[in-house]
């Protein structure tokens, strides 16, 4: 079948062509091999015609061009393999460039990456100003660059400084924002798309049917420098912006930089391209890039799933509830009504639920600052959520989400409270991040229908929820929270109930290990730093510690060694630290770092050692093990959680729940990714080793992690 319908328009007494891409059997136009194949049979064809215009648009709703196909891609091993398919691809832009006639795009949804180049390749561009319409170039977030003359042509028609913006970090601009940059000509009602190309077509047509290749003109005295003699400058500072935001650890963005720098302005097409063709061959064969679209898929397979291996749907969900206006609720009340969720918030006190919209105010006020969102907007968002000091309005809800304090009895008491004021068929989740689910559930009149719905602080940046499946949870309890997560905007992983989940349990030995670490005379800065910029965590143990609260850490840890007291230790420190009740960390501004009012960190506070009775420190170990110490501790804990205990179904749970809920570094695939790639005899050996030299029984390899071993097992067969 084809991917590509041609097909004619009259625009007056002149024909036109309509290229219309509607890829069979897909959601998303992609720019397959086979796809390119048939457009470039149609372009050559349209080369010798007649039509006025060719004009390019999509079939499917909300969707132009997803971009590559990066099923594809992943494939490519060789750098050959892959010059082949960029070439062949850069020849296909350069024809519809080369056209006799005008070309027009006409873009309404996403139009990322290969479909950006596309419309690059166009004279003109219109979009419309549906939310769907997303449009740029996200090539360097899966370790690529843009390779059909995405980074050539569009520094030429935006200019520089706005290329850089767009490529280096791999964003995806609505169409205002796209129009204001010059990637677009003009922006559009949805209904108005094609009624108002036709417009500008027949305007188009009685200019002379010109060709246009739009050339960037800076505006002002200082642009025009920095367009021009001090271009220098922009790429020096753009450079320095990559390494300070990537660490050093992803190369593409600095390739893509390389690129552009070396080849805008130049007039030569074919030697430019060959630049970016170069470039591009060099990463795509890079373990980041193949990592990177790893997690790629990792983030299309929630799309897909349901949460449940059973034929059973989700129930439709408008109306939540939450229980607890504290942080962690109020940040549920926001992204659920950011998405266009009814909220109702129930606390004990009216200054308890003011904070909890006031929470939910100051995060629409930013972006209504950043203009991401109009004022209209902003007063919409903010009806959706109401509060209430009794349960009125809760017979309405179709989810209460329980956000109060960890204490079993607590909440169960409150759990049965709510139920009794709710549907019978309503769903209650606790947001617990440490309790037993199915303890919990005893509380709930209807077992069947309560089930834990762990979000990660804060709840407006965290993707990650751990949807707790209980004991006695039905599958349309357990579909219902895990399609109502996406709907908040959120990556969904089910996690069978046990201690500390996935997230928690995997990273416990992680943050325990960094305090045993301080014991025995590392330094707080220098453990940290270890894990930033060498192994490429997004904070240091330490300071992720502060982040999560002291006390929480020690409460959790507890209950972990009440779980498996044969193998989990407790730092004695972190218990010294746990009683300074002004030292929690990022919460009451003090913990190994200061923060200040707003919880931004300051410096590392010195006086810590003293309080802990730790000399100076004179970090005896190196950085490897260091990371090793932390990291293969988790990977240890993993190969229980995942083998013995079945706490998730696969290693793609491991890897996405890592990434999305902890920032494990993207680049290195994932936990069980990683793993694999040093291997699991590298891991045992080397636990095998700090357990005896340190007199540590916690590193000891587990017993699957030496069956894995033995028998060379990877977590990816």
């Amino acid at each position: 079948m084809s991917a590509i319908n041609l097909s004619t328009q009259k625009i007056g007494s002149n024909e036109i062509a309509v290229l219309t891409f509607d890829l069979p059997n897909e959601k998303v136009n992609k720019l397959s091999t086979p796809v390119m194949t048939e457009l470039k049979a149609h372009i050559e064809k349209l080369k010798s015609s007649s039509y006025k215009m060719v004009v390019f648009k999509s079939a499917k709703p909300k969707i132009f061009i997803a971009g590559a196909d990066i099923e594809e891609i992943k494939e490519l091993k060789t750098k050959e393999q892959v010059s082949h398919a960029v070439s062949s691809g850069q020849g296909i832009f350069n024809l519809i460039e080369d056209l006799p006639m005008p070309t027009m795009a006409l873009v309404n949804g996403a139009c990322a990456g290969g479909g950006c180049e596309l419309i690059l390749a166009c004279d003109y561009r219109i979009a419309t100003e549906d939310s769907s319409t997303r449009i740029g170039l996200p090539e360097t977030q899966l370790g690529i660059l843009p390779g059909f003359g995405g980074c050539i042509r569009l520094p030429r028609v935006v200019g520089l400084q706005a290329a850089l913006d767009v490529i280096l970090a791999g964003k995806l601009l609505n169409s205002k924002k796209a129009a204001k940059i010059g990637l677009v000509d003009f922006v559009v009602h949805p209904n108005l798309l094609e009624s108002f190309a036709a417009t500008q077509m027949e305007k188009i047509i009685a200019d002379g049917a010109k060709k246009r290749r739009k050339t960037f003109q800076a505006r002002g005295a200082v642009n025009k420098l920095l367009e021009g003699p001090l271009k220098g400058v922009v790429f020096s500072k753009a450079k320095e912006g990559v390494l300070k935001a990537t660490k050093g650890h992803y190369p593409a963005p600095i390739a893509a930089l390389e690129v552009i720098r070396k080849t805008y302005g130049m007039s030569d097409r074919t030697k430019a391209l060959q630049i970016e063709l170069d470039h591009f061959c060099e990463c795509a064969v890079t373990d980041i890039s193949k990592n990177l679209i790893h997690v790629f898929y990792l983030t299309e397979m929630v799309k897909k799933q349901t949460g449940v291996s059973s034929g059973v749907k989700a129930k439709p969900v408008k109306h939540i509830g939450v229980l607890g206006a504290g942080t962690m609720g109020g940040g549920i009340a926001y992204v659920a009504a950011d998405k266009g969720i009814d909220v109702r918030v129930k606390d004990i006190s009216y200054d308890a639920n003011a904070k909890a919209l006031k929470h939910a105010r100051d995060l629409w006020a930013k972006l209504a600052k950043k203009k991401v969102i109009d004022s209209y907007q902003f007063t919409q968002k903010m009806s959706l959520v109401s509060t209430t000091l009794d349960f009125s309005g809760f017979k309405n809800i179709d989810v209460t989400v329980e956000a109060i304090v960890e204490d079993m009895g607590i909440k169960q008491k409150v759990i049965g409270q709510t139920a009794a004021q709710m549907r019978d068929d309503a769903i209650i989740v606790t947001n617990t991040s440490s309790l037993s689910v199915t303890e919990m559930s005893k509380g709930h009149p209807r077992p069947e229908y309560f089930a834990g719905m762990h979000f990660f602080s804060p709840v407006h940046k965290m993707p990650l929820v751990e949807v707790i499946r209980g004991e006695k949870s039905s599958d349309e309890t357990i579909a219902t929270v895990f399609e109502l997560a996406k709907k908040m905007g959120k990556m969904p992983v089910v996690v069978k109930d046990g201690a500390g989940f996935l997230v928690n349990r995997l990273l416990l030995p992680y943050m325990a290990e960094a305090a045993f670490l301080l014991a025995e005379g590392m330094s707080v800065e220098q453990v940290d730093k270890a894990y930033v910029k060498q192994f490429g965590m997004p904070m240091g143990p330490f300071e992720l510690m502060d982040s999560v609260g002291l006390d929480v850490c020690v409460k959790v840890l507890n209950i972990f060694k009440k779980a498996f007291p044969d193998r989990v230790e407790i730092p004695p420190l972190m218990e010294k630290l746990e009683k300074n009740k002004s030292r929690l960390g990022q919460k009451t501004n003090l913990g190994f770092y200061k923060y200040d009012s707003s919880g931004r960190k300051g410096e590392f506070d010195q006086s810590i050692y003293a309080e802990l009775g730790i000399s100076s420190p004179t970090n005896p170990y190196t950085d490897q093990e260091c990371i090793e110490r932390g990291v293969f501790a988790m990977i240890n804990e993993c190969t229980l959680a995942l083998d013995a205990d079945k706490i998730v179904d696969t290693p793609n749970e491991v890897d996405l729940a890592m990434i999305m809920g902890t920032g494990f570094p993207p680049f290195r695939g994932g936990l069980t990714k990683y793993a694999d790639s040093v291997g699991a005899d590298y891991v045992r050996k080397q636990l095998d080793h700090y357990s005896k030299e340190r007199k540590a029984n916690r590193l000891k390899p587990s017993v699957k992690l030496i069956e894995r071993a033995d028998k060379s097992i990877k977590f990816y067969n």
